[in-house]
């Protein structure tokens, strides 16, 4: 037991663990000398070492990431990094809603940056890289449409109904905020639960047609008895296929369940290592989210200084917290797993706005805060567009780096809206 602990927490792993909180509790101790206005110098190096610290947390969470989607196979293991980001991230906009100050559009912004961040920038990154190394790139489409359908409807939900509906500010009305928690959140487990047991296999790696084709006729060409022999086996065959056929019913039946049997066997035999490696995965990423919150007062700061919109400072935050996943959907597609990018940054989307918008909700209900969520009409607009060219860009059969320049181009114009 002890050498195999010591297989999964590598020296490297302490390091990164200790460079993390040990930065955090530093920052800490350090309250009252890096309040604003924080002196240039002192400023521009906090900000550097934050960002280095972050990145080298970031490259941890990868690492348990990339062992984890290794050992459970997709969707489980992309799942793992996916929601204990989203997570964590709740959890961030939960502490800020009840903190002091006004933050009723927190949530929003968040979202909305989030959301421009995962479907633009970094799909739009990993088409261009996956496309330009491997060419067109073959994705399992059913899995993918029903990312895309969620995507939909949480956004529509999100930030577009409020504002037909809501109060004239852009929230809900008291009434709404239930039926609306209650459809949300439950349309986000049942998603959960296809995607993990009867869909599972909608959202592997996709086999190209022609080359399973090819095999099977090769197997085909290379196994094919002779008419003589057939006739000669089956006649072997016909007096034990009263006998067997009895046993090979529940066989039958339980390809069904085989998925859910492959994922408990291998939690059962690696359980120890799964568990560790969860364990530091989520002590990694707690450090990124909790220096993100701190670099946020050092941000706003800097941008106030330079004349930036206080805007990108939420964009910046969301940037850095989601740059594990940025990590591992740019690996994934620089390996051609076009699959694997799908269920990293749609799964990420969709986790985000299942978890965020409800949980919210009920922090507003609890606290007598008001929720705005109503977006504005450029953010709305480059929102749809966005939706539009993922849905007619993965409705094809192959997936093109020329797609990935599409959204690319998105995001800068969501930049410049930004400054606008």
């Amino acid at each position: 037991m002890t050498a195999a602990l010591r297989s999964f927490i590598t020296p490297t792993a302490i390091l990164r663990l200790v460079l993390g909180w040990g930065v955090f509790i530093a920052l800490q101790f350090m309250g009252s000398l890096l309040a604003p206005p924080v002196p240039l110098p002192l400023l521009v190096t906090a900000l550097l070492v934050i960002i280095a610290v972050i990145l080298i947390c970031a490259f941890g969470v990868v690492t348990e990431a990339e062992h984890l989607a290794d050992r459970l196979g997709d969707p489980y293991g992309s799942l793992v990094l996916t929601i204990s980001i989203c997570l964590i991230e709740v959890i961030l906009i939960a502490a800020v809603l009840l903190g002091p100050g006004d933050h009723a559009t927190i949530a929003r912004d968040s979202v909305m940056a989030v959301s421009m961040i995962i479907l633009n920038a970094v799909i739009g990154l990993c088409l261009l890289v996956g496309g330009l190394r491997h060419g067109a790139l073959t994705h399992n489409r059913t899995g993918v449409s029903n990312y895309l359908v969620m995507i939909v409807v949480f956004a529509a939900l999100a930030f577009a109904v409020p504002a037909l509906i809501g109060t004239p500010d852009g929230a809900y009305e008291s009434w709404q905020e239930i039926p609306i928690i209650v459809v949300t959140v439950g349309a986000y487990v049942f998603f959960l639960y296809r995607q993990m047991g009867p869909q599972a296999h909608e959202f592997t790696e996709a086999v190209p047609v022609g080359v399973a084709t090819a095999s099977a006729s090769s197997s085909t060409e290379t196994t094919r008895p002779s008419l003589t022999e057939a006739a000669d086996q089956a006649e072997l065959r016909r007096p034990q296929e009263a006998g067997q056929s009895e046993s090979r019913r529940p066989e039958a039946a339980d390809l069904a369940g085989g998925e859910s049997q492959g994922i408990v066997a291998i939690i059962s035999t690696h359980r120890v290592e799964i568990v560790v490696r969860l364990v530091l995965l989520v002590a990694t990423v707690l450090p990124i989210v909790l220096l993100s919150h701190d670099m946020a007062t050092l941000l706003d700061d800097g941008l106030g200084r330079l004349g930036a919109p206080v805007a990108l400072s939420g964009v910046v935050i969301a940037m850095i917290v989601f740059l594990p996943e940025t990590l591992t959907s740019l690996r994934a597609a620089w390996n051609g797993e076009i699959q694997r990018v799908s269920n990293l940054c749609h799964g990420a989307q969709v986790s985000t706005v299942g978890l965020t918008i409800p949980t919210v909700l009920v922090i507003g209900m609890l606290t007598d805060q008001p929720i705005v969520l109503a977006e504005s009409p450029i953010n709305l607009a480059l929102l749809a567009i966005t939706l539009l060219v993922s849905v007619i860009g993965f409705s094809a059969k192959k997936v093109t780096a020329v797609q990935g320049a599409a959204h690319l181009i998105i995001f800068v114009v969501f930049g410049l809206a930004l400054f606008a």
